[in-house]
């Protein structure tokens, strides 16, 4: 494990002391300021290098440095310009400082300080703006990433591989403090924290405005996730934003900027049907990271383990007459069937005794070649494809997998699950955004079983499809679309919209509508008007433009020069917005005085969970004897939604033989009815895990009886 270059504070001094971080939560966006202090009590000048992770689609709008009473701020340039000035600036014994974003992933920063001299301390601040992503249970949740793992390259990819410095948890040197600020137009009901929080405060009646701290004595070895909860948190908002005075009007940073949020809980009369059709594949990471924990609570549980029980889970709940496949990937690739295969009794049962004896033995993380391989099947006719994709996101060609999930987003739904701490936001996040589906996070004590759940059941409600967005704007005012357009809406997926407003505007606009044609229209509300404040949306606003070009340059790369990398390069310049083709890069030149002396090198670790105790050799083949109660009584359901009254059934109620068989009516249908009382009574606090399998036995319980009025409690 010391492939990343172990170094700890026994065998290299650390110039990294702290951190500092403030956070300012407004609806659905946030803005956050790290303060990091470096300090070099050698005697020689060194060079500090630290490579940390991001929010993927974080947009860094600003860095600088003050050293002593000298402040320094950062310009925003093209990559290749910054990094000479930064080298030439060391070779000449000036002060340098370089922030650059990893070419092959957006969720990975490396920060330069140079020539720090003997003695001297230089404290460095970054500001970055996000939107939150929204969970299945409505929270909205920001995540402070701590944990950076080793990042797997596949093999004969192009680019350098991210080097990370990484130590055990004891080890870290520095600090962290945290507190966060959260308002919004409706009240706050609650924020949660796998970390530990000091209690919440409210600072108004309204319950809209509140602050939070971490606890004191927290150690930065894991990520810090805040999940937020509002009230009325389906009602869409917009929000406009005023533009900036410096700039020139018609231009992006120069004319307001609206942000529209659409969160859509649509009528139960839209909502009633569930689909009984679809090809669901499941895309399963075997690679050796897997036998790692799923949380430090539980050391005895794997990442594959808990895997294993999910997909369980899921292939119990599938609707009789839909299609599946199973693929497993690692540094190789393996699918359970050629192509996907009507779901019956027969596929299902050969697919859970193969699922059974999956292990994280595949190696490294090749995510790309088994996209491929399902892109290149032909989708089924009226069986909507959907994929879900687990991993634990420890690959190093992130663009490029998200690129090409995008070429294919006409074809299929994506649903992503991040597994474990570390896993790259940049992956989870753009495979759900660019596939039309959800991400979900598996972190602290979460389970993963209920939250893969929930989103299945979003994978099988309908779309609701020709969506439109009109603009009610006073005379002689015009608005561009910086977001994709939006073509569908389904029912749990928060959609945001970008504008640039432009013409003779004097205010706010003064309503928008969105219609979905689905015989209802959903929304027609009043924006609300934000002066110039952080320039929060303008720069959330750029970044969706830039990630957009990025993209299409990416497409045309190799082919004829379309000038797509110069207009990003401009747009970031323009808006202070980081790219992949651009740098922050700030030079001392106040004093004119040279740093004396050769120049030292000193990469500052970060923490990896590798280095846990127990990660290293965590190989826990575990039986495929199921020990939990309610997976054993799933795993004993038919295909068809029915159970069999038996021996196996009576073992799994806690019951003898003779007990379940007594009153004895048509035996798999009482069998089936004792199996649903069980869950209703015994399994409540679980019910997302087992609520569709259950549907689908009452299903079958109604086919039998030809009465569609039958239900179980």
């Amino acid at each position: 494990m010391n492939c990343c270059g172990l170094l700890t504070p026994e065998k290299e001094p650390v110039p990294l002391k702290s951190i500092e971080v403030e956070l300012e939560v407004r609806d659905h966006v946030a803005t956050l300021v790290s303060t990091l202090l470096y300090e070099n009590k050698e005697d020689k000048p060194i060079e500090a290098v630290f490579v940390f992770p991001l929010p993927g689609d974080a947009a860094v709008c600003h860095f600088s440095a003050v050293i002593g009473q000298t402040q320094i701020v950062a310009e925003v340039k093209d990559k290749q310009q910054a990094r000479e000035e930064y080298d030439d600036a060391l070779s000449s014994g000036q002060q340098a400082f370089l922030l650059e974003e990893s070419d092959q992933s957006p969720d990975i920063f490396s920060l330069s300080v140079g020539s720090l001299p003997p003695g001297e301390s230089a404290s460095i601040r970054l500001e970055y703006v996000t939107e939150l992503a929204v969970q299945a249970d409505d929270g909205l949740r920001f995540c402070l990433p701590a944990v950076l793992n080793p990042r797997y390259q596949p093999q004969g990819s192009e680019g350098a591989s991210v080097q990370v410095t990484s130590v055990p948890a004891s080890l870290v040197p520095y600090s962290l403090s945290f507190s966060a600020r959260v308002s919004c137009p409706r009240p706050i009901s609650k924020v949660e924290s796998s970390s530990s929080l000091d209690p919440l405060q409210y600072l108004n009646a309204e319950k809209t405005q509140a602050t939070v701290k971490l606890a004191a004595g927290h150690k930065f070895d894991r990520d810090v996730e805040l999940l937020i909860y509002y009230t009325d948190a389906h009602q869409p908002t917009a929000v406009v934003e005023s533009g900036q005075a410096s700039a020139k009007t018609g231009t992006l940073m120069g004319d307001p900027v609206v942000m529209v949020s659409l969160y859509p809980e649509f009528p139960q009369s839209v909502m009633s049907s569930v689909a009984s059709c679809g090809e669901f594949i499941f895309l399963l990471d075997r690679s050796g990271s897997m036998d790692c924990p799923i949380n430090n609570s539980n050391q005895q549980e794997t990442r594959i383990a808990s895997a294993r029980d999910t997909l369980l889970l899921l292939l119990k709940s599938l609707p009789m007459g839909c299609y599946f496949n199973i693929y497993s990937f690692g540094t190789i690739y393996e699918h359970m069937f050629p192509k996907s295969v009507e779901y019956s009794e027969k596929t299902m049962e050969e697919a859970l005794k193969k699922v059974e004896k999956m292990t994280a033995d595949l190696g490294g993380t090749e995510i790309l070649r088994p996209l491929k391989d399902i892109y290149s099947q032909p989708c089924i006719p009226n069986q909507p494809r959907q994929l879900f994709a687990f991993t634990d996101g420890e690959v190093e060609n992130t663009k490029e997998v998200i690129n090409l999930v995008k070429k294919n987003s006409g074809s299929h739904r994506c649903f992503s699950f991040g597994i474990g701490e570390g896993a790259s936001t940049a992956l989870i996040n753009g495979l759900a955004k660019e596939g039309g589906g959800h991400a979900q996070f598996i972190t602290g004590g979460d389970r993963m079983q209920p939250k893969v759940m929930q989103s299945l059941r979003f994978a099988l409600q309908p779309a609701v499809q020709d969506v439109s967005v009109t603009w009610d704007l006073p005379k002689g005012v015009s608005v561009t679309v910086l977001s994709p357009p939006i073509t569908a809406l389904f029912q749990g997926q928060r959609s945001l919209v970008y504008a640039q407003v432009s013409g003779q505007v004097r205010a706010a606009p003064s309503t928008y509508t969105v219609c979905i044609h689905h015989s209802h229209t959903y929304c027609k509300a009043p924006p609300v008007f934000t002066p110039v404040c952080r320039l929060t949306v303008h720069r959330l606003g750029a970044r969706t433009l830039i990630r957009s070009l990025e993209m299409e340059e990416r497409e045309y790369s190799g082919q004829q020069d379309v000038g797509v990398k110069e207009k990003v390069v401009e747009l970031s310049v323009q808006s202070g917005v980081s790219s992949s083709f651009t740098a922050f890069i700030a030079v001392n030149k106040s004093d004119g005085k040279e740093i004396q002396g050769p120049l030292v090198r000193r990469n500052v670790p970060a923490y990896s969970e590798y280095f846990s105790k127990g990660y290293l050799k965590t190989y826990l083949l575990q039986t495929s004897t199921l020990k939990d109660p309610l997976l054993q009584l799933v795993s004993l359901q038919k295909a068809s939604g029915c159970w069999l009254l038996d021996a196996a059934l009576a073992a799994a109620l806690g019951k003898t033989s003779e007990e379940v068989e007594k009153p004895k009516p048509a035996s798999e249908v009482w069998a089936t009815i004792l199996a649903l009382i069980w869950l209703h009574g015994f399994k409540t606090d679980a019910k997302e895990e087992w609520e569709l399998l259950a549907l689908k036995a009452v299903s079958w319980l109604q086919a039998q009886n030809g009465n569609d009025n039958i239900s179980v409690l």
